[in-house]
């Protein structure tokens, strides 16, 4: 199986804005977003399908993403952090968490574009936020 985008990611091939990572999993912005903080959070290994990981690390992972979520949301203003998992953009389970005010910000066809000091900006105030 050919490595993914985010498994080069994992190691160390390809830049990411890190959010929070830990011996399963990795969390980082999403260089596509639909809003400001929008969030990847990734098993380590690589497995295509979220439904096909084994049960403890779907588990593992939902929970990292739950802790992610709440730096997310403090350290973002929005009313709420959505969840999506769509899985047909690249063959590597991940969770999308996205700071949503309204129900456009779900939508995947609408991209936005930040600078690399922006990115930084959103990368470290979600960083003081998190407690993993």
């Amino acid at each position: 199986m050919e490595a993914s985008i985010f498994t080069k990611i994992v190691n160390g091939e390809i830049p990411a804005y890190k959010i929070a990572e830990d011996d399963r999993y990795l969390a980082f912005l999403d260089v596509f977003p639909t809003t400001k903080g929008h969030t990847l959070v990734i098993p380590k290994q690589q497995v295509d399908y979220i439904f096909d990981l084994e049960d403890e690390l779907y588990i593992g992972l939902m929970a990292f993403a739950k802790n992610v979520a709440a730096a997310v949301e403090k350290a973002v203003p929005c009313k709420r952090i959505g969840v999506a998992v769509v899985g047909l953009e690249v063959p590597h389970a991940h969770v999308h968490l996205i700071p949503l005010n309204n129900m456009q910000d779900m939508n995947f066809a609408n991209k936005k574009q930040f600078t690399k000091e922006e990115f930084e900006d959103t990368l470290e105030k979600i960083k003081a936020a998190y407690n993993g």
